[in-house]
């Protein structure tokens, strides 16, 4: 009889995680190739579907504009259960032109249109604050998109919605580990010039203002993985019956 019920448990977590399917919206910081979508959908169970629509160079506003939000839509139909985890804030900052959004008014309307369109689609609409870049400044990491991560926590406050605060927890990460391994997740490893030993006071590990010889922002695969790892954990603990979804 024991046995009968452990077989029967088993198949229904089987059956339940068949079901499952996640879409990954959002921009490069998400993306196939540089973001850490691809660390996270390698943790999908062999029956989970996991889907990255995330978009280089797109804001909240642009994803939407250009259409990649119409095609996301189209993914949330059919008979799994969908859960749509959402990241913007990178390309919403000033600076960016046809792609900033107004951080007071224009960036939480859009998040929190989003929210109310993937519940009206029958899909549960995940938030998630922006991944931090990793730019020290006389051994301090610079979290410039903190500001975009209160406003993602003030929506999903507002609406109900789940929210993984991966700007505080990234950051916290990438200012334990320091600049030389920091570094380390980068696409590319970071010209001789810029490399440094430790972080310290004296050990900054930016170039200086205006030189975009190494990229700060994106991820390689060490990068995707760690950070993958890192949404899969908050997502189980803010949704604990999506455990058996993820490895």
């Amino acid at each position: 009889m024991g046995k009968s019920l452990g077989l029967a448990a088993l198949l229904l977590s089987v059956t339940a995680t068949a079901q499952v399917k996640f879409v990954l919206v959002g921009d490069s910081t998400v993306a196939i190739n540089n973001g850490w979508g691809p660390g996270f959908c390698a943790l999908a169970t062999v029956d989970t579907q996991c889907v990255n629509l995330a978009k280089n160079g797109r804001s909240s506003s642009s994803y939407r504009a250009e259409g990649s939000w119409a095609q996301a839509l189209e993914e949330m139909k059919g008979e799994r259960e969908t859960y749509v985890l959402i990241q913007f804030g990178h390309n919403d900052q000033p600076g960016k032109p046809e792609r900033s959004t107004d951080l007071a008014s224009e960036f939480p309307a859009n998040m929190r249109r989003y929210v109310e369109e993937v519940r009206a689609a029958g899909a549960h609409p995940v938030l998630i604050t922006p991944l931090t870049r990793r730019v020290f400044r006389d051994g301090e990491l610079k979290n410039d998109l903190a500001p975009w991560s209160d406003a993602v926590k003030k929506v999903a406050h507002e609406t109900g919605a789940p929210v993984l605060d991966l700007n505080t927890e990234s950051a916290a990460a990438v200012q334990k580990m320091g600049p030389a391994e920091a570094n380390t997740l980068a696409t590319a490893p970071p010209p001789p010039g810029i490399a440094v030993a430790a972080s310290g006071p004296n050990s900054p590990n930016a170039p200086k203002a205006g030189d975009s010889s190494f990229d700060y922002t994106h991820l390689g695969p060490k990068g995707s993985d760690y950070f993958g790892h890192m949404v899969a954990r908050e997502l189980i603990q803010a949704i604990p019956t999506l455990h058996s979804a993820l490895r």
